[in-house]
C-alpha cells in the first residue's frame, strides 16, 4: 500500500461500535463470558453518533421472544435519533426476522448460527435484500482440527464447531454475503490488540469487506489491523467504558498514515 494507507479495498477505514445487548442493556464480558451491564443501548448509539462513528452494529445476546420484542424496540429508538448505519445480528433465522428487522430502522442483518445450521439462509437473503444488507457474522477459535487452524463457533460462542473458518468466510460469500464480522474469541474482551494473522488469511480469501473484531484495547491497536486487512474496526468494551474514544481511535489511526472519516 501507499503510504496513505487505505482499507484493503481502497476507502475510508470504519469504526463501528458494537452493541452486544441482553434484557435492554448493553453487556459486555470476556471471550464471550461473565457478561456485566454496561449502559443503556439508546443512549449509547447516540453518544458513539456524536462522537462520529461510522456506523452501529447491535447483537442481540437474548434467546427469548421478549428480548426479541426488546430488541426490535431499541432498533427503532435508535434509527429514531442516529443517522448512520445500523447493523443487528442476534437470531435472525429467515427473511421475515430481515423484513422486521428493516422495518424498525436496520440498514443491514448480521447472520452466523442460523446460516451455519442452514446455509440456504444466506442466499435467500441476499436474493431478496441484495448482498449489501448482508453481513456473515463469525466468531472464530483457534483450533488445531482444520487445516487453517480456525473454527468457527456458534450461538454466541459457546458451541464449538468443526467447521474450517476460512472454508465457511469462502463458501458463504458465494452464497450472497456483502460482508464478513470476523471475531476472534480468543482475543475478545481481552484488550491485547486483535488477531492479525486471522484478519490477514479473511483479507487473502474474501473479496468483500472484513470488519476485525476481538482485542481491541488501546488505540494503537486499530492500525495494525488494518494493515492486516480490516477494511473496518469493530470494538466493543474500550469504548463503553470511555477508554477511548472514536476520535481517538481515527487520530491513531491517521497518525499512522490510515486513511478513516
Amino acid at each position: 500500500m501507499t503510504t496513505t494507507q487505505s482499507s484493503a479495498l481502497g476507502v475510508a477505514t470504519r469504526v463501528i461500535p458494537c452493541l452486544d445487548v441482553s434484557g435492554g442493556k448493553v453487556v459486555k464480558g470476556v471471550n464471550f463470558e461473565n457478561l456485566r451491564e454496561m449502559g443503556d443501548p439508546v443512549e449509547l448509539a447516540r453518544e458513539y453518533y456524536e462522537q462520529g462513528a461510522d456506523e452501529l452494529t447491535f447483537l442481540d445476546v437474548g434467546a427469548s421472544v421478549e428480548a426479541r420484542d426488546t430488541m426490535y424496540d431499541v432498533v427503532r429508538a435508535t434509527a429514531e435519533q442516529v443517522f448512520i448505519p445500523l447493523t443487528v445480528g442476534g437470531g435472525v433465522r429467515s427473511v421475515d426476522d430481515v423484513a422486521r428487522l428493516q422495518d424498525v430502522g436496520a440498514d443491514k442483518v448480521g447472520v452466523n448460527s442460523a446460516g451455519i445450521a442452514r446455509p440456504d439462509l444466506l442466499g435467500e437473503i441476499a436474493d431478496r435484500y441484495g448482498a449489501q444488507c448482508l453481513v456473515l457474522s463469525l466468531d472464530v477459535k483457534r483450533a488445531s482440527c482444520t487445516p487453517s487452524g480456525f473454527v468457527v463457533t456458534t450461538h454466541g460462542g459457546r458451541r464449538e464447531t468443526d467447521i474450517d473458518a476460512l472454508e465457511w468466510a469462502r463458501e458463504a460469500i458465494e452464497r450472497g454475503a456483502g460482508e464478513l464480522l470476523v471475531n476472534s474469541i480468543d482475543a475478545d474482551g481481552t484488550k491485547q490488540g486483535f488477531d492479525l494473522e486471522l484478519i490477514a488469511l479473511m483479507r487473502e480469501l474474501s473479496s468483500v469487506p472484513v470488519i476485525a473484531s476481538g482485542g481491541a484495547g488501546d488505540a494503537s491497536h486499530f492500525a495494525p489491523a488494518v494493515r492486516a486487512g480490516a477494511d473496518a474496526i469493530l470494538a466493543a468494551t474500550v469504548f463503553h467504558s470511555g477508554q477511548i474514544r472514536i476520535a481517538d481511535a481515527k487520530r491513531a489511526m491517521r497518525e499512522e498514515g490510515v486513511l478513516v472519516r
